[in-house]
């Protein structure tokens, strides 16, 4: 009873079949075909000396074994205010989760773990929340209220997360199009993950509680690099108010991506932005394969509602699977599955690398707690059974022509679970696209996460009085407000600034350095883009930053060779020495570098002997060549002494 299906023919013929293209060669109609729609969820930490309902540090960070204090918890679903479960709450209570919490004191106090009441809010917090709100236009509220958004993943050991909204409506104006938001809210950040194995998670909390704003759009990008410009965008808005972290974590987005015919899916906690577009562009292309898969499985099968799977423990000595003994020994019960009607299924294309079966393992390690490797199956790229041993399996499972089969292992009081959750899975792809989140890799595909959650896990905080905003307050922040992103792009266009510099000027929020150099020293503003865009972005990449350094030195820098009257080209030399050592004064370090004042003419006074030396020793048919040598010559001693190009003129009329 050979396997009719070859997993990498069908792998291949269903990418083909779906009309998957790479990201590289996708076009705006390819996105129109499927319906592409996408919206963001940015999330940015604020720059606040405190946490956000009490008075521990917020920005101290502690190592993954550095704790004082150890807090096991075991987290259970409760009823809405309606009355009903959330069904994400639901899903983690079924995986029976230890969560363990490694606690520092400097960093956390018995609020975070639930012990005492929230304090009053972050009003530094509040103030910054309000001034990026008003930058999106929007429409503040009238009072503060503070909810509960209930989350049983352990992140946060109350079970739930304490937010509020901030301000409704407003726009994002985009370089081609205006983005709608739907709203920012203020909440607190939740716990880092240290590991999650088996059946029990370990967070640390020294980030649980510091102050987050959380900005909504509407599903209104139509391809991924607009996601990724809208997201730019935002995260450019929040640092040009200078309250904001920054650096690894401090700013993170969910991605939400649907297809025509598809649901909302949740790509959870995207960490880079370069990774948005092959993100949302496989996470649509796959809801598009799961689209066809339903109308294969609605074709074959016309009384889905019926369907279910048969399954049967297997003997470990019928298989020869020596990564089971290894990894459970006898612990390890394996039971074997058939999917009537899902021939072709399994290796059915879903996203580069991917296929359906990957849907069912990754659930199995999520919601039953197997760990990988934790199945095999009858269309496996690399099979871990033998043919005589698929034929002993499917004769023991009595399947019939069309059917596939699954293999999986894991610990006895798992196995009832891990049965519920491949069913499950199955059913949903006779519907079609779950409405789930998902977490992100960097090679631009996704894994499920967790079912997506609901409106039904929001309810008030009995413990939080409301916050009336006052007219004047609310104008003191508006009358401080910094201009917009957009009008900043627009100036960097009139001074020539090259786009390529634009993205490190933004994300590091050096636009108003830029011009206060443009209007305090009258620097060319193309000079100076340049000069941050290309060559501070250079040194940093290669040089090791003092804590001492900031970019208010580079003004300081310019100052310096105007009043020296020296030329602002010296500053590239001097730049690498100022990031590694800025308590240096710059004399010292146009010593270091070795640089000697001398005048035009003295430099110029060597131009016709070098000239002569170039003539009687070089040979060259080009123009230019003698120029470009002299050039060479003199640029060492010429640097911030004489203007480059003058010399160069200087040097062809000789």
């Amino acid at each position: 009873m050979q396997n009719p299906i070859n997993p990498h023919e069908n792998y291949e013929n269903t990418l083909r079949e779906i009309g998957y293209v790479p990201l590289n060669k996708a076009t705006q109609e390819d996105y129109d075909r499927i319906g592409f729609m996408s919206g963001l969820e940015v999330h940015q930490q604020l720059l606040t000396k405190e946490k956000l309902f009490c008075h521990c540090p917020a920005g101290v960070f502690q190592n993954s074994d550095d704790y004082d204090a150890e807090l096991i918890r075991h987290m259970r679903p409760t009823l809405s205010e309606l009355g009903e479960y959330d069904g994400t709450a639901l899903m983690e209570f079924r995986t029976r989760k230890e969560i363990i919490y490694h606690i520092k004191n400097v960093t956390t106090c018995t609020y975070e773990v639930d012990d005492t009441p929230p304090f009053s809010i972050n009003r530094e917090a509040l103030g910054i929340s309000l001034k990026i709100a008003m930058l999106c236009k929007m429409n503040i509220v009238g009072e503060v209220h503070i909810t509960r958004k209930q989350y049983l993943d352990g992140s946060i050991p109350t079970g739930f997360q304490r937010t509020a909204i901030i301000g409704v409506g407003g726009e994002l104006p985009l370089s081609h199009k205006k983005i709608r938001l739907i709203q920012l809210s203020i909440e607190e950040d939740s716990c880092r993950e240290i590991s999650d194995i088996g059946h029990v998670r370990v967070y640390k909390t020294d980030r649980l509680g510091m102050p987050l704003i959380e900005v909504v759009t509407h599903p209104e990008c139509v391809n991924p690099n607009e996601v990724a410009e809208t997201c730019n965008y935002i995260r450019f808005l929040n640092r040009s108010t200078g309250n904001v972290r920054t650096g690894m974590g401090a700013s993170r987005q969910d991605v939400n991506v649907s297809c025509a015919g598809g649901s909302r899916v949740e790509i959870k906690g995207v960490s880079r932005i370069k990774w948005i577009p092959k993100l949302t562009h496989n996470e649509a292309f796959r809801q598009w394969a799961l689209l066809a898969i339903r109308k294969k499985l609605l074709d074959r099968i016309s009384d889905y509602a019926s369907w279910k799977t048969d399954w049967s423990y297997i003997d470990k000595k019928v298989l020869r699977l020596q990564l089971m003994e290894k990894e459970g020994g006898q612990k390890y019960k394996v039971v074997a599955v058939n999917l009537p009607g899902f021939a072709g299924i399994l290796s059915h294309f879903l996203q580069p690398g991917k296929t359906f079966a990957d849907e069912l393992t990754n659930r199995l390690k999520v919601i039953a707690c197997l760990e990988k490797p934790n199945m095999t199956h009858s269309e496996d790229f690399m099979q871990m059974i033998s043919p005589f041993e698929w034929d002993k399996i499917k004769e023991i499972l009595g399947v019939k022509k069309g059917d596939a089969q699954l293999i999986f292992w894991g610990p006895e009081e798992d196995i009832t679970t891990a049965l519920e959750t491949i069913s499950e899975r199955c059913r949903m792809a006779f519907e079609g696209v779950p409405k789930e989140t998902r977490k992100s890799y960097p090679d631009g595909t996704t894994i499920f996460e967790r079912v997506l959650p609901g409106a039904d896990r929001m309810y008030p905080d009995t413990d939080s009085a409301a916050i009336p905003l006052s007219n004047e307050y609310i104008e003191q922040i508006r009358n401080n407000l910094p201009d917009d992103v957009i009008i900043f792009y627009h100036r960097l266009k009139e001074w020539e600034v090259p786009e390529d510099t634009f993205t490190y000027i933004f994300r590091k929020n050096l636009f108003p350095v830029i011009e206060k150099i443009h209007t305090q020293l009258r620097v060319f503003p193309k000079f100076t883009g340049l000069f941050f865009g290309h060559r501070l972005k250079y040194v940093e990449g290669h040089y090791t930053a003092s804590p001492d350094f900031n970019y208010d030195l580079i003004f300081d820098l310019f100052s310096f060779l105007k009043k020296e009257k020296l030329q602002f080209d010296l500053a590239v030399r001097m730049l690498p020495l100022i990031y590694e050592h800025p308590n240096m004064d710059f004399n010292s370090i146009l010593e270091s570098i070795r640089f000697r004042k001398s005048s035009k003419d003295d430099i110029a006074a060597r131009i016709g002997f070098l000239k002569q030396r170039f003539m009687k020793d070089h040979k060259s048919e080009s123009p230019d060549a003698c120029t470009n040598w002299i050039m060479g010559q003199l640029r060492r001693v010429a640097e911030g002494n004489v203007d480059l190009r003058e010399l160069r003129k200087r040097i062809i009329q000789v």
